[in-house]
């Protein structure tokens, strides 16, 4: 029994101790300061842009916002934001398929056709790091 528990300790406090990361999100480009910004952290291309691992929603001052995702584990990941200009929590598009609303991911990827593609907006988060973003809203 004094070995289960011992054992038992040593990977709790394992757990424990893994390196968990901070990421700052820092936005800026927004075309009004109505609303607020809804930014989502992805660590899958399959959820990408449908639905976030974690959330947060960041009031917009002087057309900027930001905000802190904190305990995050080792990995890959992404984020998107939009200007939540009316308040309804939701990304409005226009016939379901065009964002009504300024959107922004990790990296800024330039995007002509179609939503950013996960493979160029991934950055990863490892060993206690604090990840700085700056998304430009567009």
């Amino acid at each position: 029994m004094k070995t289960i528990l011992s054992y038992f300790t040593l990977f709790l406090t394992g757990v424990l101790l893994q390196a968990q990361n901070n990421i700052n999100v820092e936005m800026s480009g927004f075309e009004s300061n109505k609303g607020k910004a809804s930014i989502g952290l992805f660590n899958e291309e399959q959820t990408f842009l449908r639905e976030a691992n974690w959330k947060r929603f960041s009031e917009i001052n002087n057309y900027k916002a930001t905000a802190t995702f904190t305990d995050i584990p080792d990995g890959i990941y992404a984020v998107s934001v939009y200007h939540d200009e009316n308040d309804n929590e939701k990304l409005d598009l226009i016939m379901g398929m065009i964002p009504k609303e300024d959107t922004g991911t990790s990296n800024n990827p330039k995007v002509t056709m179609g939503p950013p593609k996960w493979e160029e907006s991934i950055f990863e988060a490892k060993e206690g790091q604090v990840v700085n973003l700056k998304i430009i809203i567009n």
